[in-house]
């Protein structure tokens, strides 16, 4: 039985997952990070990042935490790209 079929499909069903999980998770990472950025408000501590009097290692920290969307997204789409390459092209049974 050719079982390289159902293996491309599996890893194909498992790259879309993580694909899915990725853009689920994008509003709720985008929300935290903007909070991170805005100025404190009760129990939740900013770093007021549009502020221009703020030392320079809080604006490190808000150029950190500004890509950090971009960081962690990006990571888990390259990761669906790579399960579904991997399972296609290295995973095949003879």
């Amino acid at each position: 039985m050719n079982n390289k079929g159902q293996l491309a499909i599996y890893g194909f069903m498992l790259g879309l997952t993580v694909l899915v999980l990725a853009l689920a998770l994008s509003p709720s990472v985008r929300d935290f990070t903007t909070g991170a950025m805005n100025q404190t408000v009760g129990d939740t501590i900013g770093m007021d990042c549009s502020n221009e009097s703020i030392s320079d290692f809080t604006k490190a920290g808000c150029v950190v935490t500004d890509l950090s969307l971009f960081y962690f997204i990006g990571t888990l789409i390259f990761v669906a790209g790579t399960i579904v390459t991997a399972k296609i092209i290295f995973g095949g049974s003879e």
